[in-house]
């Protein structure tokens, strides 16, 4: 594992946007995401379970009625510095291949450590 950094100012955000239902090897999508981030030193992940939502290809889930709450949308999102977090995605391959991934340019104004995301 690579030692996290602790990204000010200037930054890029990484979104992976895919279901919750997703899995990678009998494993949901989304913990393999956080896992590979942390394995790669990044400086840190957070896992955001949405509401309501719809993919391309797919109809609106929502957390309104009970018989569509099983797929929700979930959003991992991932903050570090520009050129880490572009090194990222090629770990990413073959792994994330029914959602979607963005990069966001950013701006870190306190990065404090020891919670949740870093």
């Amino acid at each position: 594992m690579t030692e996290p950094t602790r990204p000010s100012g200037a930054a890029t955000r990484l979104t992976v946007l895919t279901g919750e239902s997703d899995q990678w090897r009998h494993r949901p999508l989304y913990a393999e995401v956080v896992h590979r981030a942390h394995e790669a030193g990044l400086a840190g992940a957070s896992v955001f379970r949405g509401v309501e939502g719809f993919g391309a290809s797919s109809p609106v889930h929502t957390s309104r009625l009970l018989s569509l709450s099983e797929d929700l949308p979930v959003a991992v999102v991932i903050v570090d510095e520009d050129a880490r977090i572009r090194e990222f995605p090629p770990r990413l391959d073959g792994l994330v291949t029914g959602g979607l991934v963005t990069l966001e340019p950013c701006e870190v104004v306190r990065c404090a450590g020891g919670g949740a995301a870093g």
